[in-house]
């Protein structure tokens, strides 16, 4: 799926997890309407991220996990290649 985004950040205890979420989400919405569609205000009412989110927690594993989100291009090209041909 080329429309989703994998990120493996580390957030302060003090920080509920949503609010940075929200944040990020956000921000980067409103950043990507005056780069890419030319807004400049009134964003309320538009919908550029989905509701949802996934959040799991990453230990001793870390380097694993970020092996995994570093390859994920490279494998969603590859199913890209796979299913021109279909």
């Amino acid at each position: 799926m080329p429309d989703h985004v994998h990120m493996c950040i580390s957030i302060p205890p003090k920080y509920a997890v949503s609010n940075v979420v929200g944040f990020i989400k956000g921000k980067s919405a409103i950043s990507i309407a005056r780069q890419f569609i030319g807004k400049t205000k009134n964003f309320t009412g538009e919908n550029f991220w989905v509701r949802g989110y996934f959040v799991s927690t990453v230990g001793l594993d870390e380097e694993v996990v970020k092996a995994y989100i570093r390859e994920q291009e490279k494998e969603e090209e590859h199913y890209e290649q796979l299913s021109l041909w279909k």
